[in-house]
């Protein structure tokens, strides 16, 4: 027996379908996602977010999009990656401490950077199978993208690459995305009666967010600034912030509010406070990442669409 149509058609979409969701199910959701953030804000550590610089998103996306990969796995690529190298940077840091020598540090600094390229598209792999039903990226379209980078890793250097990521992340590497969040409130807000143009909202929502991937040390610095009234912040106030930084439902209320902002502004209100009933985050918040986010980014958004 072959599978419904109908099921087959959603598999074969790498666009989300709106409002086909349970009730019940929804709520449950969402209330796992939320815990599932609020857990990793609790468990930051201090380097949080060092390794999702400007070089390395823009490398992921490229890639990615050579490799006609989905918006989820680019961004869940980039968070395996991050999760990776901070692992990796803190054994360097205790193997530094133990051995009390600064050469040592230094040294596997440099193994670390000199696997960098690597470690990136083994990310970009392993994240190609957890979406397994749109594109695999093959050992043959890794060596060959290498080999025109002049390295030359062979297939079972890349399989030890990929063995190691897993091996570090426990592998638990199906990590939350910044995609999943924005669609599941996106369906929230659907359910809750919303009626602006969820494919619409979709769509703008992705563009967003990767311009705040992009742009996120300037759309960042800007939300610290404002927040702290104060345009030099002290280390005290830079370390609190980075919880802000890395909290996934901010930044998918924020991205959703953009959105709704630039398409519908008439119904930014009703959007506003739908997000503040779902979220429980404050209208203040809403207001200061959104303008952060149309500040560095409506040019663009203006220009291509």
């Amino acid at each position: 027996m072959g599978l419904p149509a109908q099921v087959v058609a959603r598999y074969q979409c790498s666009e989300p379908v709106f409002g086909v969701v349970a009730p019940g199910l929804l709520r449950d959701a969402l209330l796992h996602m939320a815990k599932e953030n609020e857990r990793a804000l609790r468990e930051l550590c201090d380097e949080a977010g060092c390794f999702k610089e400007t070089w390395i998103v823009e490398f992921v996306f490229l890639l990615s999009e050579k490799w006609n990969l989905p918006e989820s796995a680019r961004y869940q690529a980039i968070e395996i990656f991050e999760r990776f190298m901070l692992i990796c940077t803190q054994e360097v840091s205790f193997s530094a401490e133990a051995e009390e020598e600064e050469n040592s540090w230094v040294l596997v600094k440099q193994r670390i950077e000199d696997t960098c390229v690597l470690r990136l598209v083994s990310c970009i792999q392993l994240a190609s199978k957890l979406s397994f039903h749109y594109s695999i990226v093959s050992n043959t379209m890794v060596l060959k993208f290498l080999q025109s980078l002049d390295f030359s890793y062979t297939t079972d250097q890349l399989l030890e690459s990929e063995l190691a990521i897993l091996k570090a992340l426990h592998f638990q590497i199906n990590v939350p995305t910044p995609s999943a969040y924005i669609e599941l409130l996106l369906e929230v807000l659907g359910h809750n009666g919303c009626l602006l143009p969820m494919k619409q909202m979709h769509d703008m929502c992705q563009h967003l967010l990767v311009l705040t991937y992009l742009l996120r040390v300037s759309i960042y610095s800007t939300l610290l600034k404002v927040s702290i009234e104060n345009t030099s912040p002290n280390e005290l106030q830079l370390v609190k912030f980075a919880a802000v930084k890395e909290d996934l439902m901010l930044l998918a209320v924020g991205v959703i509010g953009a959105s709704a902002f630039l398409l519908h502004p008439e119904g930014w209100n009703q959007v506003a406070e739908n997000l503040i009933d779902t979220t429980g985050i404050s209208m203040q918040s809403i207001v200061e990442i959104v303008n952060a986010i149309l500040k560095h980014s409506i040019d663009d958004v203006v220009d291509d669409c």
